[in-house]
């Protein structure tokens, strides 16, 4: 029974499902924790208000994304209008004022950037780690670390130019004839690798934080199987075991973050204005940050990721096991239904 069950677990689903699974976790978990990064933003332009041309970084718990201030009134989560006396109050206020559909005012961008992403990232994931599990042997419990570090490389990769591309697109209003121009001449100028220009400090956080989170997911949903023996994972274990393994890789990897953070704002400003030199290097911004604000410097902004990006792991972990078990039921089902005989 048990070998059955495991068998239907790593084989019973296609990757088209496990692609569709993927995409209805990201939008789900983009609905749920957009709102969170809107009254951050609104109560990050009341203390300093966004110039022109000014970026920020917008993350949904999934992936990170710049965006840049055209003007500081001209969309909603610029706004910077009344005073607001912390996240509680914003969160009321906002409603209040603006209506519930305000929440949600960053969405599509956060959509555009994540629903692709995820999409590549859950999707290779799932198929290099059930080939490492078979190849590593004695050294399986180990698939979901290399997986996860690989399937986060390749994602981040495949977005990064088209990062780029959205922040010259956002700051400038160009047509797409002007950022094909753009994007031509920054090639012909620096090479293709200026497209994925600001990709190492994305790296040096993403991947670590990938192999951890994976690692610690499949670690802590066996554990919770066994413990209450269970042939196959419920939706709590696995919601239970995403927002451990979340938060636990949240932690280790948080001063890459703030590094990261503070290296792709300034290239995205650099990107915007069309300006081809360099940005500081991760090393060096981490020398500045612990020379400004000491070590504790590295840790800042612990609570607002910690609060963003544990209901995130854990909302699109369990959406995405919970979408896969449908589908593998409906494969189950159509397996064994008696096979039609057309009338002739």
């Amino acid at each position: 029974m048990g070998g059955h069950s495991s068998q239907s677990i790593e084989h019973g689903i296609t990757p088209i499902q496990q692609m569709a699974a993927s995409c209805s976790g990201a939008l789900l978990t983009s609905l749920l924790v957009t709102p969170l990064d809107v009254v951050k933003i609104r109560l990050q332009a009341q203390k300093t208000p966004f110039p022109k041309g000014k970026c920020f970084v917008y993350c949904n718990g999934l992936m990170d994304h710049l965006c840049v201030c055209e003007n500081g009134n001209n969309k909603a989560w610029y706004k910077t209008s009344g005073h607001f006396n912390g996240t509680a109050d914003a969160f009321v206020r906002i409603v209040r004022n603006e209506g519930i559909r305000s929440l949600w005012s960053g969405l599509p961008p956060t959509l555009v950037m994540a629903v692709p992403a995820t999409v590549i990232y859950f999707t290779s994931y799932d198929q290099l780690c059930m080939k490492l599990k078979v190849k590593m042997g004695d050294h399986a419990q180990f698939a979901p670390m290399v997986s996860g570090a690989v399937a986060r490389v390749g994602a981040v990769s495949v977005i990064s130019p088209l990062e780029l591309m959205r922040t010259k697109l956002q700051s400038q209003k160009q047509s797409y004839r002007q950022l094909a121009t753009c994007v031509r001449t920054a090639v012909e100028a620096d090479g293709w690798l200026s497209l994925w220009r600001g990709l190492g400090p994305t790296l040096l956080r993403d991947v670590p934080f990938s192999a951890m989170y994976w690692y610690n997911y499949e670690r802590s949903k066996k554990w919770l199987c066994e413990r209450y023996d269970a042939v196959e994972p419920t939706f709590t274990m696995t919601f239970v075991s995403g927002a451990v393994s979340g938060l636990f890789s949240s932690v280790v990897t948080l001063p890459f973050d703030v590094v990261k953070t503070r290296r792709q704002v300034e290239l995205g400003e650099l990107q915007a204005m069309n300006l081809s030199h360099k940005a500081s290097s991760t090393l060096s911004v981490m020398k500045r940050i612990v020379a400004q604000h000491g070590v504790l410097g590295l840790f800042a902004g612990f609570l607002p990721r910690i609060i963003k990006v544990v209901p995130a792991c854990a909302i699109m972990i369990s959406s995405y096991e919970f979408g896969k078990a449908l589908f593998r039921k409906h494969n189950q089902e159509q397996t064994l239904k008696p096979p039609q005989t057309s009338k002739t």
